[in-house]
């Protein structure tokens, strides 16, 4: 837990053992510990050092109290993060303008193999100061969206993230749930009939277009730097982002074909669900699967909500779940 303030595990070991004794010796605390004397040593040292623990002429140890010594770390490491985040705004000026007058190899970077494209990809999310935009395609080759752990970090930090799924992704086993986690977070999604290519962009400054495999088998990926080049990727992005069609899928919960009986207030979760990805351009074979449904209950699913809309057909249908918001979230 206190790793996040720079101490060592067994410096935090040691830390939250002395917490707990009024005052102790470095030989009691190794015996309760079962840590080489050497090491508890070392770590108390370094809790001195800074502040968390005080030492007596006896050699005897006692811990500073944790909201005013942790508080005041803490606070130390705050200043430090702002005066990071500074540094950064500056260098990356530089770099701009460093690059400005670049060669074409400066501008592009070559990325060869999975766990290479992994790390870049993982390192232009964690880059973006204000926004992640992709175009996301399958097979997922590097990393599936449930272990892009960048994402919801960058989210934590404000940054907001827009993708453009190609069609047949949502026929992919369990992106359904991957896209309403996604949602829920906050990220805006949208589906095309067809995404030109994998992409990521972080801002206006980095972008990662994975390729096809090399002659020797392995994926293979360009990273591009600021350049005409990245313009037309950002471009074309927003391109494709406005002829999209929004992707609202809400969660259904623990709704099942035992029970998706509705009365006369509107649809379920489930039936949002079922329209938003009929409406979003899958197929019924494809909605169905993807949601844990026999066919046969998708079918009457759809009849259902047809009578409750009084139309005779899915066109009129559909139109009638966009005008009343059957798609999303179930209106206050």
């Amino acid at each position: 837990m206190l790793d996040a303030l720079g101490l060592e595990p067994d410096e935090e070991r040691v830390y939250r053992a002395l917490v707990g004794r009024p005052t102790t010796t470095a030989v009691l605390l190794s015996d309760a510990l079962a840590l080489p004397h050497a090491h508890v040593d070392k770590a108390l040292s370094r809790l001195v050092e800074w502040g968390l623990a005080t030492r007596s002429a006896d050699d005897r140890f006692t811990a500073a109290p944790p909201a005013m010594a942790l508080g005041a770390l803490i606070g130390r490491r705050r200043d430090g993060l702002r005066t990071a985040e500074q540094a950064l705004v500056t260098l990356a000026e530089e770099h701009r303008a460093a690059m400005t007058g670049s060669s074409i190899t400066d501008l592009i970077e070559v990325v060869t193999g999975v766990d290479a494209i992994r790390h870049r990809f993982l390192q232009v999310q964690q880059a973006a100061r204000a926004q992640v935009r992709s175009f996301i395609t399958a097979p997922f080759v590097a990393l599936p969206p449930d272990e892009n752990t960048a994402e919801p970090m960058a989210l934590g930090r404000g940054v907001l993230f827009r993708a453009v799924l190609d069609r047949e992704v949502l026929a992919e086993p369990g992106i359904v749930r991957d896209a309403v986690d996604s949602l829920r977070n906050g990220v805006q999604l949208r589906v095309a009939d067809r995404v030109p290519m994998k992409l990521v962009l972080a801002d206006a400054d980095l972008g990662l277009v994975p390729l096809a495999v090399t002659p020797a088998g392995e994926p293979g990926a360009v990273l591009l730097h600021r350049s005409g080049l990245l313009d037309a990727l950002d471009a074309l992005f927003e391109t494709v982002w406005r002829t999209a069609h929004p992707l609202e899928l809400s969660d259904p919960g623990d709704e099942s074909e035992a029970t998706v009986e509705v009365g006369p207030q509107g649809p379920t979760e489930l039936d949002r669900k079922i329209l938003a990805l009929l409406l979003a351009g899958l197929t019924d074979l494809t909605a169905a699967a993807q949601l844990g449904l026999s066919p046969r209950t998708l079918h009457r699913r759809l009849r259902h909500l047809m009578d409750m809309a009084g139309v005779r057909t899915r066109m009129q249908l559909g139109a009638h779940a966009v005008r009343n918001g059957w798609t999303g979230s179930p209106r206050a």
